[in-house]
């Protein structure tokens, strides 16, 4: 897995956002199974709880272009502290993508790499949903 490559797609994903109220940019780069590099970024509305995070744009997105197992996730943000997913994004992670590599990276291209489990420990799952 070419690290750098990923890092540098969510930075110049990053670029795309649309935050005018918080003006806190975050770019997301998503790395298929097949290779595949598929980038979101965050996109504000008046209304925040109608506003998507770049994680979850980057999800979707591939996952509506029909590609369903993923190796890591890169997420870039310009504060100088890495900035792990909200936890909205990191159940949508686990379900979707499953306990993936997540490597953050700060406004200065540091990165910080952790595997998805450990920003979301004891998780719910759908293991969760079967009832004897």
């Amino acid at each position: 897995m070419n690290l750098k490559k990923l890092v540098e797609s969510a930075h110049k994903a990053k670029r795309n956002s649309h935050s005018p109220y918080s003006k806190f940019r975050v770019g997301a780069a998503l790395l298929t199974q097949s290779g595949k590099i598929i980038t979101g970024c965050n996109i504000e509305v008046s209304s925040y709880s109608l506003t998507l995070c770049a994680e979850r744009v980057a999800l979707f997105k591939a996952i509506s272009e029909g590609y369903t197992r993923f190796r890591a996730i890169a997420i870039a943000t310009d504060v100088n502290e890495f900035v792990p997913a909200c936890g909205a994004c990191r159940q949508v992670l686990l379900d979707l993508a499953g306990n993936i590599d997540v490597i953050l990276s700060d406004g200065k291209k540091r990165t910080r790499h952790v595997r998805l489990k450990e920003l979301l420990p004891m998780p719910f799952d759908d293991s969760m949903l079967h009832h004897p």
